[in-house]
């Protein structure tokens, strides 16, 4: 071989070697993008750019995506947003991340029905953005490849949603299925009041002009609501006060729930939520068939027995407590459970009666129970990614949703620009925790019905307890616009005796038992609640009836209702 053969003959083997290391590059490039166990796209996705460096931006730099990629959601159209198109959010959002949504909406009261219909027939985009997701949906979906799975997509594109998991401690049971997959990321609402639902708010007023001391036991607290019943507190000369009152229709408003678990875990706080079931030494257990239940409905039947709690409190609904709460001229309500004594009387200078409530701490029980429920977790998620998603739309999705996880997004997400509503807070200005806040809202002329410059509460986000606090509020609790610092205040009172034997709300139940668990739960409910009330109002003798009622559990597969929700712990 020549000279000139043998230059030309490196020079095209250097150029080989040269795009054999490129094409390898290039590969493990594409592949270290594309998260594993995620479902592959489509054949008919739109076509791969040569590298994942040529497309995506460093994780946590914005834009995500070099060139412009489109994105098609489902949310729900809420009534009060104008436009999700033209709304400022929206434009913010495509333009700092250089992601173009195209909505698939649909009117918020049909979102779950146009949701299950999507998802069974196929016809369902890259993303739900806001898809109120049940944990059955979740998992059933997630297995039939319908959902991608999440979990190396956080761990390698979402710093932010990653940091919640770990700084949250009830986050990541509430959304890893018990294939350890999470495939919903969900909207974290921290707050308080929602936390310690279960509260009970005492007439302070009526407390002082009988001379009495706040009840720290059950038995003081009988002798409150008799010296309520029979002392004339409201002054009137008449005995039209009532004691305590309360309802199922409100949130939180169960009597019974709040008093029961003075002497055993009662988690029944309304209609809608409660499994009675408890969990000991990480064995879980049926509350109502125990002696110490039996003992609550005594001294719950002792309270109606002799007037002490409203005899429609078990079955009036929220409107009837507003009428109890603004009875003209004089007021007669003593007590009332409920998350909100708003759903009583109004919180505002117009109506000051409201200043006369104070929450009342959990009572002792005669066997040194003392306790209330912390309800903290998530119990139906809003984000998936679809097996309709290509491998870079996936990454673009997920990076998006962790932008939404910051403070920035929150902000403007939920207030708009800044200037318009809120605006930077002063110095001197103290959040609702007391320190230095970091925002303030700004007092609008007029309430207007509809606006386009946020989505309100839209999709999944992280609004923590120390965001919440970061606004701007009046220092006294009792002072007009003052609600939720009075909330908060009023909710740190049950902090000190939260429960450890609650069962967590927010576990996954297998596939396979999502059906039966929900059968038994039904049954077994209406079996307890309808005893519950003949006993406590003496339709039923407890101690006459109460071996019947236990031997009645026999035939509700109790055994099994228990079991399965055993075995959805022990996977978490």
């Amino acid at each position: 071989m020549n000279g000139r053969n043998r230059r030309t003959a490196y020079a095209m083997t250097f150029v080989l070697i040269c795009t054999l290391i490129l094409s390898a590059c290039s590969s493990k490039s594409g592949n270290s993008a594309s998260p594993s166990g995620s479902a592959s796209a489509p054949a008919s996705s739109a076509s791969q750019p040569e590298t994942q460096g040529e497309l995506f931006t460093p994780v946590g730099t914005y834009p995500i995506v070099t060139q412009q990629m489109k994105l098609k959601m489902f949310a729900p159209q809420y009534p009060s947003i104008e436009n999700m198109e033209t709304n400022t959010y929206t434009k913010y959002v495509e333009d700092k991340t250089n992601i173009k949504i195209e909505w698939d909406l649909v009117p918020d009261n049909a979102l779950n029905d146009r949701k299950q219909l999507m998802l069974a027939s196929g016809d369902y985009p890259e993303v739900i953005l806001h898809g109120n997701l049940t944990k059955d949906e979740q998992m059933k979906y997630g297995k039939q490849g319908v959902f991608l799975p999440l979990n190396d997509l956080i761990e390698q594109y979402a710093p932010n949603i990653k940091k919640a998991i770990e700084d949250l401690p009830y986050l990541k049971g509430s959304i890893t299925a018990p294939d350890g997959n999470i495939y919903a990321i969900p909207q974290i609402n921290e707050c308080y009041h929602c936390n310690y639902a279960m509260k009970l708010w005492i007439n302070k007023a009526w407390l002082d002009e009988l001379g009495l001391q706040m009840p720290t036991t059950t038995d003081e607290f009988y002798e409150v609501l008799k010296a309520f019943k029979e002392r004339d507190p409201n002054k009137n000369g008449k005995q039209d006060e009532i004691p305590l009152t309360g309802s199922d229709e409100m949130w939180a408003g169960n009597i019974a729930a709040f008093l029961m678990n003075s002497f055993i875990t009662d988690d029944y706080v309304d209609k809608d939520n409660g499994s009675f079931l408890f969990v000991r030494d990480g064995k879980v257990d049926l509350a109502a068939n125990k002696e110490e239940w039996k003992q609550g409905l005594q001294y719950l039947n002792k309270l109606y027995s002799e007037g002490l709690i409203d005899s429609a409190a078990f079955t009036q609904n929220a409107d009837a407590i507003q009428q109890i709460g603004n009875r003209e001229p004089d007021n007669i309500m003593g007590a009332i459970t409920t998350a909100l004594i708003s759903y009583a009387v109004s919180p505002d200078d117009k109506h000051p009666r409201h200043k006369d409530y104070v929450t009342l701490p959990p009572l002792k029980g005669p066997n040194g129970v003392q306790q209330t429920l912390n309800f903290a977790g998530i119990s139906r998620s809003q984000f998936a990614l679809t097996n309709k998603a290509t491998k870079e739309q996936q990454i673009a999705a997920i990076r998006l949703v962790d932008f939404l996880f910051t403070e920035e997004s929150i902000v403007l997400q939920e207030r708009g620009p800044e200037g318009k509503d809120w605006r930077k807070a002063e110095p001197g200005e103290l959040g609702m925790d007391g320190k230095q806040a970091k925002y303030a809202t700004i007092p609008k002329a007029a309430e207007k019905t509809t606006h386009n410059d946020g989505w309100e509460q839209i999709g999944p986000s992280l609004r923590t307890y120390q965001y919440r606090d970061s606004w701007m509020a009046p220092q006294d609790p009792l002072a007009e616009g003052s609600y939720e610092v009075r909330l908060k205040r009023e909710s740190q009172n049950y902090e000190p005796y939260a429960s450890d034997e609650l069962y967590p709300g927010s576990v996954f139940i297998a596939l396979e038992d999502t059906e039966i668990a929900a059968q038994l739960r039904t049954t077994i409910r209406d079996y307890i609640k309808s005893n519950m009330a003949q006993f406590i109002t003496g339709n039923k003798d407890i101690d006459k009836d109460w071996d019947s009622y236990v031997k009645g559990f026999d035939g509700l597969q109790t055994d099994k209702y228990i079991q399965i929700h055993q075995n959805a712990i022990a996977v978490r």
